[in-house]
């Protein structure tokens, strides 16, 4: 089985809207599915002891669940984007159905967190045709990647094999911080962080990468 860390040339080609890789050269980590009380404070002091900024995609739900991790990303200068409320598949839902799973994420942002949401990431990193028009009439940016670490398989060297041969300048990494990563997930930062100071790779801010 072929894994693919990275997505297909032609799909970046065919929807050149979406953001594929970071704007100034530099590293962005992005963690999708959480806030979640078991992985989040994780991730959270990690960041903070390397000093390093993520983009956060979140999921609606658990923002509702979470709210006071949630305060801790905002407060920590972190990102955070839209993950959908309750992360379903938008290629399963009509137009109406899809915005709404979007534009609530958006709302309960702002009303809650008094938070303007600038970016966007599909469930699952699926999407369609019609994908770029629904986020446009949102005013969002759809966030892809240019490595998938397969944290959620709970296999180090999956990860470790992605992290030496795909990681370059401007990668943006996708995490999850969800359970099915939190056995590996610590460990596997802390790798791709050692990769890319010998590497002399810099680690942006999120805004600032995707530009």
């Amino acid at each position: 089985m072929i894994t693919s860390y990275s997505p297909p040339l032609i799909v970046k080609k065919l929807f050149d809207d979406f953001i594929w890789q970071t704007s100034n050269n530099k590293i962005l980590f992005t963690f999708d599915d959480g806030p979640t009380e078991n992985t989040t404070p994780v991730i959270l002091e990690l960041l903070a002891k390397s000093g390093i900024r993520a983009a956060f995609f979140c999921v609606g739900n658990n923002i509702r669940r979470n709210p006071e991790l949630t305060n801790q990303i905002i407060k920590e200068g972190h990102l955070i984007a839209n993950h959908t409320m309750g992360h379903k598949l938008l290629t399963k839902m009509n137009n109406n159905e899809a915005l709404e799973e979007i534009r609530s994420f958006n709302e309960l942002m702002k009303e809650k967190f008094h938070y303007d949401v600038k970016f966007f990431r599909p469930p699952h990193g699926r999407f369609n045709l019609r994908t770029n028009g629904l986020l446009k009439k949102l005013h969002l940016k759809n966030v892809m990647w240019s490595l998938l670490s397969y944290d959620y398989e709970n296999d180090f060297e999956k990860v470790k094999n992605g992290i030496e041969n795909h990681l370059s300048g401007n990668s943006i990494v996708v995490f999850h911080d969800n359970l099915k990563s939190i056995s590996i997930l610590e460990e596997s930062l802390h790798y791709i962080i050692e990769i890319a100071s010998k590497k002399v790779f810099e680690f942006g801010e999120p805004e600032d990468c995707l530009r």
